[in-house]
């Protein structure tokens, strides 16, 4: 299940180590080769491995985009008391209606990412809403992290919740017609970043493909364009670096990592 290129080794330790009264994971030894060609990982992408790199090359399709139609209840009804509407699930039905209805829809728009409502939720005239998607060749797609809180020990950082009862979670929506995962974090980069910080964040994205490509999605890489320089590369090769320990097919990192990553997966 590993390449030379990912090999890694733990030496033995007598019991574990404490340093003011915390306990450290056991230091790891990596051992690099040269390495291996993308065709020769060998990773684990459950029995739907064709699937995947089918939603993910329909995703990352030339000309379109995404559709980012996740907002909560609560934005959702900031959206309709601009209008002087009352935030109702009669009103939010209306609204993602007219989103998902508009002519044209799937000649831009390659996937769509839903609200968990959304996600189960049927347009004003009774069609469901991952039906009309379909029906115009968008791919479905659902929020599944869980939001921000604070990161103990960092520089005022956050890390992202929401892996506990991801498993479960992403077969239900699977079930519903999802069929890619969005998780977004956050890194500060005025705040530093610290190590801690780019380290959680990088293990938590991998995690978060490595659970979601085993229950039929995808990921769905988070970026910020207006970010630039050395901090954000170093995430991104953290990124990588997990995401590869935890097998994550290469095909499914799809959207605006493909540019990112082109150079080291070409």
């Amino acid at each position: 299940m590993a390449s030379a290129s990912l090999l890694k080794t733990s030496p033995a330790i007598g019991k574990t180590e404490f340093i003011k009264g915390q306990a450290l994971r056991q230091p790891s030894v990596s051992v690099r080769c040269h390495p291996a060609p993308p065709s020769g990982l060998t990773v684990r992408a459950s029995s739907y491995a064709d699937e995947l790199i089918k939603t993910a090359k329909t995703v990352a399709s030339p000309g379109r985009g995404i559709l980012a139609m996740d907002e909560s209840n609560a934005t959702c009804g900031k959206r309709l008391a601009s209008i002087g509407l009352e935030n109702t699930e009669a009103n939010r039905q209306a609204y993602r209606t007219l989103l998902v209805s508009a002519p044209g829809l799937g000649k831009y728009i390659s996937g769509a990412i839903l609200f968990e409502e959304t996600l189960y939720q049927s347009t004003v005239d009774g069609k469901k809403i991952v039906d009309v998607l379909h029906e115009q060749n968008i791919v479905p797609g659902i929020k599944v992290d869980k939001g921000l809180v604070p990161l103990a020990g960092s520089n005022d950082e956050s890390w992202c919740q929401g892996l506990d009862g991801l498993a479960s979670r992403s077969a239900a929506y699977y079930q519903q017609g999802a069929r890619f995962a969005k998780w977004r974090t956050v890194v500060s980069i005025p705040n530093g970043p610290s190590a801690l910080a780019v380290k959680e964040a990088a293990w938590g994205l991998a995690r978060y493909a490595a659970i979601s490509q085993v229950s039929w999605h995808t990921g769905n890489g988070d970026h910020n364009k207006g970010v630039f320089g050395m901090k954000p590369c170093l995430v991104v090769l953290n990124v990588l670096e997990n995401i590869l320990e935890e097998n994550v097919r290469r095909e499914n990192i799809f959207q605006n990592y493909f540019s990112t990553f082109s150079a080291l997966f070409p």
